[in-house]
């Protein structure tokens, strides 16, 4: 199954929550309410300096997606 390499997350036990899950690696989801990231993945030391790396681009990339979800519904 190919999946996208964002999805939105919901969840009627967090209604103030924005969750945007990344399934590509580094697997991760990310709050944007509050900026928390929850990482999917377990990491060596040589993950470890490319996920400090990406972490910025990443969380960036998930809130640019966000917006653009966000502006599409709006459209409709």
């Amino acid at each position: 199954m190919d999946l996208p390499k964002f999805l939105l997350g919901d969840n009627t036990d967090f209604p103030d929550a924005i969750f945007v899950v990344h399934t590509e690696f580094p697997r991760f989801v990310i709050n944007l309410a509050n900026d928390e990231v929850e990482w999917l993945e377990e990491f060596d030391q040589h993950d470890q300096e490319e996920l400090e790396s990406e972490t910025e681009n990443c969380i960036k990339e998930a809130t640019e997606f966000y917006d653009r979800e966000v502006a599409r519904y709006e459209d409709d």
